[in-house]
């Protein structure tokens, strides 16, 4: 026999109706799931607007919780509503008087399952909870929708990294459990951020190399980082994972880029002895010369290092500025601390 769940509501529901829209993307689900839901399973919100606009209470989200748990453990969609249905009636027909001097019973927290979030937006808490049901069609639709709505961008540090960041943590605290979450997680985040359209590059700029420095294994962040810069018209040239030194010192020499963005997510993989090496890199004909703009990025190169032909980065929105300053002639401020993309891991 199956054990439902509690039916109380979570602390962040929210106090005024809401829009269908907004409760999938609460909940992790698409707009599409919670209509189909309705016409099936009938557990369609109690109340609309003119008679068509739904509006969905408190009440009524909490039921819809209840139902994604369910049909996350494996609950066939008919008998997890019939549940829901049957546990929020017993949850009425329970309900306590309020106590004297008008205090309301304490909300549950989020469950066992639940990530530590914190203050974020709806869209984040929705990720979230489609990641740990491994909902690849509703983390897809919602990752897409994210981009869309707020930009790649604000998506990126508002909803897309704290939804890593939590995954992380949540699989740091739980030993080896959730590590199919974080590899879900990021596969449709990698191939959201690919679908980005980009911009028509300028002609007669050169690339902005981007790589991971060898041994780091996190690349999202630069993948973001490759997408905005796309956006800006840039001509990119990623690398991705684990850049072997000699072979990131043949692309330097061969591409002659404008910027070359190295990305450490640990002071493990943070070499210094590579970003000597690569600040030292001269590339054209002799006679002329040129050098390419350094950059460090990640929290790797958090203790700083001491080469005044490199600036350390920070945050996706002013690092994308940065590097577009650079395509566009501006020198760099060699041994500033600037912009670059944020880690979800750190």
């Amino acid at each position: 026999m199956r054990t439902v769940p509690p039916t109380t509501p979570p602390q962040d529901l929210p106090d005024a109706p809401l829009s269908t829209g907004a409760v999938a993307r609460r909940l992790g689900v698409s707009p599409t799931t919670l209509r189909s839901w309705e016409r099936r399973y009938a557990i369609g919100p109690a109340r609309r607007e003119d008679g068509r606009h739904r509006r969905w209470t408190p009440q009524d989200i909490a039921r819809l919780e209840l139902m994604c748990r369910l049909t996350a453990q494996g609950v066939p969609p008919a008998e997890a509503a019939r549940a829901a249905r049957d546990a929020a009636r017993d949850a009425r027909a329970a309900a306590p008087a309020a106590p004297v001097g008008g205090s309301e019973p304490a909300r549950a927290p989020g469950g066992p399952n639940s990530l530590p979030l914190g203050e974020v937006r709806p869209e984040c808490r929705g990720l979230a909870r489609a990641a740990v049901r491994l909902d690849a069609p509703a983390v897809e639709e919602l990752l897409d929708a994210a981009l869309a709505e707020h930009g790649l961008v604000t998506a990126w540090e508002e909803v897309i990294a704290p939804t890593l960041h939590a995954v992380g943590r949540k699989w740091a605290s739980a030993g080896e459990r959730y590590v199919e979450v974080e590899h879900l997680l990021s596969w449709y985040v990698s191939s959201a951020l690919r679908r980005v359209r980009t911009a028509p590059g300028r002609p007669g700029v050169p690339p902005v190399l981007l790589a991971c420095v060898p041994g780091e294994q996190h690349s999202l962040p630069m993948e973001a980082l490759a997408a905005a810069l796309g956006e800006r018209g840039l001509s990119v040239r990623m690398f991705g994972a684990a850049l072997p030194a000699e072979a990131l010192h043949d692309a330097v020499r061969r591409t002659g880029p404008r910027a070359v963005v190295l990305w450490s997510q640990s002071r493990v993989t943070a070499d210094r002895a590579l970003v000597r090496s690569v600040a030292a890199i001269e590339w054209g004909l002799r006679g002329a010369r040129g050098h390419s703009a350094l950059l460090l990025a990640g929290p790797g190169w958090a203790s700083g290092v001491q080469d005044p032909r490199t600036e350390r980065l920070f945050g996706l929105r002013s690092g994308v500025d940065v590097i577009v300053a650079l395509a566009a002639g501006a020198p760099p401020a060699t041994g500033a601390a600037r912009a670059a993309p944020a880690a979800y891991g750190s």
